[in-house]
């Protein structure tokens, strides 16, 4: 049975996390995964809804921030421009962005339609992570109907691993996937949550960093290990917390600090991009005022928000190693999990002491 990393006794930071510790536990985010598993293809799709409703009509303030741009995502440039976000957020491999993008684009114009919303433009955002290593990625195996499928099946407490867009993914030399955490901020006498998923194919083996011990170092004797850091990693950001889409992008940028924490240098050949929402300013797609009001968050209490965005993306991290099964590819490569590789070993060790 699979177990997330705090059921192996390792906490990561000082923060509390909320009630299902996942991006969802930001009100009103779902995620919702379509695996492609069969002799050649380990890949799919995942999807964050930012809100149970259309999105396109009440956009979110949104951000993004690229560590490294060695990637291949969509929709960023209108995002970062505007502000906004206003479609969901798909995760899938690199060789199927585009498929992805276009049936993002299908979906919103045919929900919009349905809701007598004429659509003359749309962004749809995607973001990707090369799973070459397990997938035979020329194939193309990811569809629209896998998209709707991933749609349709968004939930609140959703599956964590080798799913999904993680279904091929390699992170540190090991069987990466997608990975959650999250964290709650008292700020002002409120309590607002900040949560994060992570899509984990980066990091060289040696390097990988576990409850602060280089446990790289002694791992990589047991598997094939990875000789660079490079392959990507896909970080979503949710928070209900009132900023703006610059103070976002501050906080964005945090998330950095969480994959380095794990051991990440943000190699070269690796697309590190962060992209993050808040639920808490929504812009209204048809707003009768010329002026439109905002919240914004002191700009010093951003300080709690960097801590979290930090400890949560490192907790994804580690949950999306921990949550993944062993999976051999499409020519044999076997990637191991890291429950089988140190950490079912250092859950034994505990018991027996």
């Amino acid at each position: 049975m699979r177990k997330r990393i705090r059921e192996y006794g390792i906490t990561v930071g000082e923060g509390r996390p909320g009630r299902l510790n996942k991006i969802s536990d930001v009100p009103g985010v779902l995620v919702g995964h379509a695996t492609v598993d069969d002799e050649r293809h380990k890949t799919g799709v995942t999807v964050i809804l930012p809100c149970r409703e259309n999105v396109f009509t009440n956009k979110m303030t949104a951000a993004s921030y690229v560590h490294n741009g060695f990637g291949k995502s969509l929709g960023l440039v209108q995002l970062e421009e505007l502000g906004t976000l206003e479609t969901p957020i798909a995760l899938t491999s690199t060789m199927n962005v585009g498929k992805v993008h276009d049936a993002l684009a299908d979906y919103m114009a045919g929900l919009n339609k349905a809701q007598g919303i004429r659509v003359l433009s749309v962004n749809p955002v995607v973001g990707e992570c090369n799973d070459s290593v397990l997938s035979e990625t020329a194939d193309r195996a990811v569809e629209a109907f896998h998209v709707r499928a991933a749609i349709a099946a968004a939930e609140a407490d959703f599956e964590e691993g080798d799913v999904g867009a993680g279904k091929g993914t390699v992170c540190f030399g090991m069987k990466g996937g997608i990975g959650s955490a999250s964290r709650l901020m008292e700020l002002g006498g409120e309590t607002y949550t900040l949560g994060v998923l992570v899509q984990t194919n980066f990091g060289r083996t040696e390097d990988f960093i576990l409850n602060g011990e280089a446990v790289g170092r002694k791992i990589k004797e047991k598997i094939e290990p990875t000789a660079l850091d490079r392959g990507s990693v896909m970080v979503v950001a949710a928070t209900d917390l009132p900023v703006s889409d610059r103070q976002l992008g501050r906080i964005l940028k945090r998330a950095g600090v969480g994959l380095s924490r794990c051991g990440s240098f943000m190699g070269h050949g690796s697309g590190d991009i962060v992209i993050g929402f808040t639920t808490a300013n929504r812009i209204p797609f048809e707003a009768g005022e010329a002026v439109l009001g905002m919240r914004i968050l002191k700009e010093s209490l951003l300080e709690t928000a960097f801590r979290a965005i930090a400890e949560a993306t490192e907790e994804a991290v580690l949950n999306s190693l921990a949550m993944a099964r062993t999976v051999t590819g499409y020519d044999g490569t076997v990637k191991y999990s890291l429950a089988d590789v140190c950490l079912d070993q250092l859950a034994e060790s505990k018991s027996a002491r």
